[in-house]
């Protein structure tokens, strides 16, 4: 009997190594560069002391901010591209998906950044507005960095539990408003001064957009 052969399908996995070498290189470089400030960067979760030294809005447009801000995109897209994965959505290896994703997190976060710098001069809060998106990019970037060797680990690895990523989203929500407690806390003077500004620029840019796009991908994937 001839036993036929089937040719093997081989995942291209090459472009992925890339950018997990590239970022984390990004990232050694970074605290290479800027050492004791990424030393209490890393601290952030357990210490405001980051927040409050740097909280000067010059900082945003640092090559520190910026170098993490790479590191970040490039982190959620994997993130996102993995947790569709692992509920069947797409597949880990689609380098198409992934530009598709992190081109779509770059213009959603800076499109939502200029809609801000817009609606803060509309209501003469730009300096707070800045102080704030400070703050919203410092703990967005620390938790892009903490779930990049998580990216890398779930990338190599099949057979995944889907209660992972669940956890993970869970855990980087409770990030997100203990930045929102610390952010109110630290600006807390100007906020009073400027409640009824701060409670519409909430609901306008903070909790609507957010709102839109988890109803579009849920209806999407419906």
């Amino acid at each position: 009997m001839i036993e036929q052969l089937h040719p093997r399908i081989l995942e291209n996995k090459d472009w992925a190594t890339l950018l997990f070498v590239l970022t984390f290189a990004v990232v050694a470089m970074t605290k290479s560069a800027y050492e004791t400030r990424f030393s209490e960067f890393s601290k952030l979760i357990f210490s405001d002391k980051y927040a409050k030294i740097y909280r000067d809005n010059n900082h945003l447009k640092s090559s520190f901010t910026v170098g993490l801000f790479f590191v970040q995109i490039i982190s959620y897209a994997f993130f996102i591209l993995l947790t569709m994965n692992i509920f069947g959505h797409a597949s880990k290896t689609d380098w198409i998906l992934f530009i598709q994703i992190a081109t779509f997190l770059l213009y959603f976060i800076l499109g939502k950044y200029l809609i801000e710098k817009i609606v803060a001069t509309s209501f003469n809060i730009d300096e707070f507005v800045e102080l704030f998106n400070l703050q919203k990019v410092t703990y967005r970037t620390y938790i892009g960095v903490l779930i990049l060797p998580i990216n890398a680990i779930l990338f190599y690895y099949s057979n995944i539990s889907q209660i992972v990523p669940l956890v993970i989203i869970g855990i980087s929500l409770c990030i997100s408003v203990y930045s929102y407690f610390i952010s109110i806390k630290t600006y807390q003077n100007v906020i009073i001064g400027k409640l009824f500004y701060f409670i519409l620029y909430l609901c306008a840019l903070e909790i609507a957009p957010y709102y839109f796009l988890y109803y579009w991908i849920t209806k999407g994937s419906a």
